[in-house]
């Protein structure tokens, strides 16, 4: 890699699937995998393209029991362009010699190339070069070139381009039980001008997509049809040492865009309004300098060199053109098929990266979450309770998703999934809400869909709890928390847990935070908002009183992950290790060997050290003196030890929650997860996951350790908190926000002082607040330096 490319050097199938997801090219509308051009899916390679919110569901056979799932569909397939000479067979890396080979990420741009020599034997070689992206400028518009230079040779060469609609989503293994057939009525045709289309529809969503290509050689292009691909071909006449290109612009559109009236006319028009590719590449590149200059932060050598690449990724799929779409967070982006394409509780991790330099795009997300809000009541009521109950797993409309069997690759057993009860989903989205409107400056939004989630989620949560009259306090039961290892306790007849730490403590926060919001209300939408969910002060003493007397158990000193966690059997990390060596996935290991890991202390992720990732100390002790208990940073740091002694990091997002919440404990061994963080993906640290889709949290979620983490910023109360961690290994670096309607205020921090700009633009200062109690004003077009405290 270098400052601004992300470069492979030579051919190895091995690698092709983690490369094709680190290539993915997006701009938030769709995104389309690294995948080589002339190469078709099969055990190495995996085309897929995926348009953000296109989701379809199916019922499929598994284990004896009819299992439905939605999944995210993979498009029809706009990439294939092979070539090969007459009478020969098609050339790909797979069938030809490689003399040659690099594919190589341009960040700053959005392009990707690759560049290829196949061996012809005697005939010499064939360099092939391309240049791929997918518009950010025009998020329906994308565009392939590709030069062919003959290298010891002249003669004709045979080139193809198609539009493929024989896909299938195909691209996990332990999903090859399910049904991936989703596409249906496929159509091919050609318009009066010549470019070939494609349409077709999803078998039970009915969402109507259509492509249109147009295929421009120096020779004659010929046109035909065979179902399921429309087919364009040229025959070039190559002269040794001569470069010969052939551009292919594509064009999307689907029944969910706003604006159009039927998806086929829009392509067609599209394309044939659509610029030639040099043309189109010109808007293109000015839109992602934008992007890089409104969020890029300034972090030194290799460091910098993954955050933007973490951060190239998170804009493919979150951009500002998603602030049109009806969509959330995918947790694996747009860039394969884990997960299904679901929509999880990442946002956690994605938003406050979101909040400070694209507020809109974070609006936009929440309103996804408010328009499902209807389906989380329902799902309450049908659940016996009341409030909104918010999914596990979410996608196009807002039911439970998550899947009822998961499969064991390493017994090849399908088991019972009881992820459901992760019902902290619903504090992770108060969260976002409090989050993004201190940080925009958002009181619209908080006064009215804001309020209305919160005050629902709250609802649920007072009605969850349950009194226990020999403790005097509350009790949340039948729940799991973040770490999934654990869904029940050992050898009982139901799954769940009781008293969460996490879960209850959110809960408590949520309470209170929903509290404070319904009393600044402005007093005719507080008597709108009462008036409508026929809220009443009982019900506010009411939760009032269960967010200060929620049960948090504690065992030898420090907080238990859940009641009970602590009378568990102690697991033999050592032993495991020796025989497994990587044991992220212990219960995957345990139940092949007719175990579970629910008899241990063993977690799979941070679970109680995610309230160390969501709360500053301050507020974390603040959170557990309002429910009347004591939280001093002795026994905080017990904690930590505890659980990072008793935790296999089986998620991408563990090292990262880890490495926070040792930078902000001030821990010398803070570094050593922030790396295992930044390397999660481009190192594929789960064995294989990045080539079914990267992990957006995770990368998102270490563009905010610098943001936030490391500076100790927090946006609350009208003014920015500063509280900066030194950490030797990341002493100088800057940051660039969006705060409260001032674009563009810098932060630059280096060893003992921090620097502070605000820009000249904007209408009033900007209030500090330092270690020590100490609060600075910056007006608009100053700089403040200021000296930290030691």
């Amino acid at each position: 890699m270098t400052g601004w490319t992300w470069q492979y050097e030579g051919y190895d199938p091995a690698d092709e699937r983690l490369r094709e997801s680190l290539c993915t090219l997006g701009n938030g509308y769709f995104a389309t995998r690294g995948v080589l051009a002339e190469c078709a899916a099969d055990t190495v390679h995996y085309p897929g393209t995926y348009a953000a919110g296109v989701y379809n569901r199916l019922v499929s056979s598994v284990g004896g029991r009819q299992v439905e799932n939605e999944d995210v569909v993979n498009l029809p397939n706009w990439l294939p362009l092979r070539f090969r000479r007459p009478g020969g067979t098609w050339l790909t890396p797979d069938t030809t010699p490689v003399l040659d080979h690099a594919v190589i990420l341009h960040l700053s741009s959005g392009l990707m190339e690759r560049r290829t020599r196949f061996g012809l034997g005697a005939d010499g070689a064939l360099l092939v070069r391309q240049l791929r992206f997918v518009g950010m400028a025009d998020p329906h518009l994308a565009g392939l070139r590709t030069e062919f230079t003959a290298e010891g040779f002249s003669g004709p060469l045979e080139v193809e381009a198609a539009l493929d609609g024989g896909v299938t989503n195909a691209g996990v293994p332990r999903y090859a039980d399910l049904d991936g057939r989703h596409l249906t009525h496929v159509v091919t045709g050609t318009s009066e001008q010549d470019a070939v289309w494609l349409r077709c529809r999803t078998r039970t969503s009915d969402v109507r997509i259509a492509y249109a290509a147009r295929l421009t050689s120096p020779a004659s292009v010929t046109v035909r049809h065979d179902l399921p691909r429309a087919v364009q071909t040229t025959r070039l006449d190559l002269r040794d040492g001569n470069t010969l290109t052939v551009d292919k612009v594509v064009a999307l559109h689907t029944s969910r865009d706003p604006a159009i009236s039927d998806p086929l006319h829009a392509a067609v028009d599209r394309v044939h309004r659509a610029a030639p590719f040099d043309e189109l590449l010109a808007p293109h590149l000015t839109a992602w300098q934008q992007l890089w200059r409104r969020a890029e932060p300034d972090v030194p050598d290799e460091v910098g060199r993954i955050l933007r690449l973490h951060l190239f990724h998170v804009l493919q799929t979150l951009s500002p053109h998603t602030a049109d779409l009806d969509v959330g967070v995918p947790a694996r982006g747009l860039h394969g098929e884990a997960y299904r394409g679901h929509v999880f509780w990442d946002e956690l991790f994605v938003l406050p990266y979101l909040n400070l330099h694209f507020p809109e795009i974070s609006r936009a997300l929440l309103h996804y979450r408010y328009r499902r809000l209807e389906r989380a009541r329902t799902a309450a009521h049908d659940a016996g309770r009341r409030g909104a109950m918010y999914p596990w797993q979410s996608g196009s409309d807002g039911r439970e998703e998550t899947q009822q069997l998961h499969l064991n690759p390493r017994s090849g057993r399908w088991l019972p999934d009881h992820s459901h009860l992760q019902h902290h989903v619903g504090s992770a989205i108060a969260y976002n809400v409090w989050q993004y409107c201190e940080a925009a400056g958002d009181e619209e939004f908080l006064h009215t869909k804001g309020a209305e989630m919160l005050l629902q989620i709250s609802r649920f949560w007072a009605g969850s709890a349950s009194l226990d009259e020999g403790l005097g306090r509350y009790r949340i039961k039948g729940v799991v928390g973040p770490d999934e290892y654990h869904d029940g306790y050992p050898d009982a007849d139901r799954p769940g847990l009781d008293d969460n730490a996490y879960t209850n403590v959110t809960a408590a926060w949520v309470l209170a935070r929903t509290l404070e919001v319904l009393r600044h209300l402005p007093e005719p939408r507080r008597r709108e908002l009462a008036e409508r969910t026929g809220l009443d002060e009982a019900e506010l003493d009411h939760w009032d009183h269960v967010s200060r007397t929620l049960h948090v158990p504690f065992h030898d000193g420090v907080i238990s992950q859940f009641e009970g966690y602590g009378d568990l059997a102690e697991l033999d990390w050592r032993g495991y290790r020796r025989r497994y060596g990587d044991i992220r996935r212990l219960d995957r290991i345990l139940e092949a060997e007719g175990d579970t890991v629910n008899r241990y202390q063993a977690s799979k992720q941070a679970d109680v050290l995610m309230l160390g990732y969501l709360f500053s100390p301050a507020e974390l002790q603040g959170v557990f003196r309002r429910l009347g208990l004591s939280l001093d940073e002795r026994t905080w740091r017990r904690t930590v030890d505890y659980y990072l002694h008793r935790t296999s990091h089986g998620s991408t997002l563990s090292g990262l929650v880890h490495g926070w919440v040792l930078a902000r404990a001030r821990r010398r061994d803070a570094w050593k997860f922030c790396q295992e963080a930044l390397q999660s993906d481009i190192a594929d640290i789960q064995g294989g996951t990045t080539g079914e889709g990267i992990h957006l949290g995770a990368m998102a979620g270490t563009l905010d350790l610098v943001q936030r983490g490391l500076t100790g910023l927090e946006t609350r109360g009208g003014a920015l908190w500063l509280d900066p961690v030194p950490l030797p290994e990341l002493s100088s670096y800057g940051i660039t926000v969006r705060y409260h309607g001032h674009w563009g205020v810098r932060l630059r921090l280096e060893s003992g002082s921090v620097e502070i700009t605000v820009p000249s633009a904007g209408r009033y200062p900007i209030e500090v607040h330092l270690p020590g109690h100490r609060a600075v004003r910056v007006d608009p077009g100053e700089t403040a330096r200021l000296t930290l405290l030691e």
